[in-house]
């Protein structure tokens, strides 16, 4: 296992952070990254042009030459493919194309155990518990089960592993907890209504939301209220024929003329 890895700048290995990120002051992560960080691999990313061409070029060799002798050899499965890369395709490629390194010590670790791997290579993602402790995944519901002092509580963060077949592991807090897989809820049915426009207008009123309103002794409506009191005493107190707001147009010359009553009973504004 190495110390390091030489990647360049794909968000399969870097990402640049999200607005959320940058102000809680989280370092991004993918999924390899985080896999690398467990194994304690650094994740090393290239900044000149001329590294970034070395690592395209070893990537476009081995998607160029490994796809074709796939292809020849009939090889379809994983396993046979592992078994084409360390019997054959590897040590080909390695005898062309080695180098003597610059120091002659090893600084390679050595591999974690079997199930240490598996609980790193799998996909996290996180997930939030609804009201009914049910976890939604993949278009999958997940319903967990009670226990008695390891129960996640509603709302909260847990985490969803899913490894290499499929398997699917709840983890809160770092346990896992126990889980059962449910149908998706029902969605709500309408009823059935009869075609035409009478039919589509009944199916209006009950997909449209109602819309609320205050009621009459909200404290909202007071404002209103106030406002509506104030301009009937002002209306009460003009001169008969004289109503405060009201508008008069006159055609003079040609041309109309508007006037508009306002707080003096006698004055008037003119607008042409």
């Amino acid at each position: 296992m190495p110390l390091a890895l030489y990647v360049d700048w794909k968000n399969l290995y870097k990402r640049p952070a999200t607005p959320k990120e940058r102000l809680r002051g989280e370092e991004p992560i993918t999924q390899f990254g985080r896999m690398c960080a467990k194994l304690g691999i650094e994740l090393i990313a290239v900044n000149s042009p001329q590294a970034k061409g070395r690592v395209e070029r070893i990537h476009g060799t081995h998607q160029d030459r490994l796809v074709k002798k796939l292809r020849r050899k009939e090889i379809t499965t994983h396993q046979q493919v592992n078994v084409f890369l360390e019997n054959e395709y590897l040590p080909e490629h390695n005898r062309r194309f080695v180098r003597p390194p610059a120091k002659p010590e090893d600084y390679h670790r050595r591999a974690p155990q079997a199930a240490t791997l598996d609980r790193i290579f799998r996909l996290q993602s996180p997930r939030t518990i609804y009201n009914d402790w049910v976890v939604r995944y993949d278009n999958r519901f997940f319903q967990l089960q009670r226990r008695s002092r390891h129960y996640a509580p509603a709302h909260s963060q847990v985490a969803v592993c899913e490894g290499r077949y499929g398997n699917i592991t709840i983890e809160y807090r770092g346990r896992a907890l126990d889980w059962r897989e449910i149908p998706a809820p029902a969605k709500p049915c309408v009823p059935a209504i009869q075609a035409g426009r009478e039919g589509v207008k009944k199916l209006r009123l009950l997909t449209t939301k109602r819309k609320w309103a205050p009621a009459a002794d909200h404290p909202w409506r007071q404002a209103a209220r106030r406002a509506a009191e104030q301009k009937a005493t002002r209306e009460a107190a003009a001169p008969p024929g004289r109503i405060l707001g009201t508008t008069r147009r006159w055609l003079i010359s040609g041309r109309f003329f508007t006037y508009k009553f306002v707080a003096h009973p006698i004055a008037c504004l003119w607008l042409t």
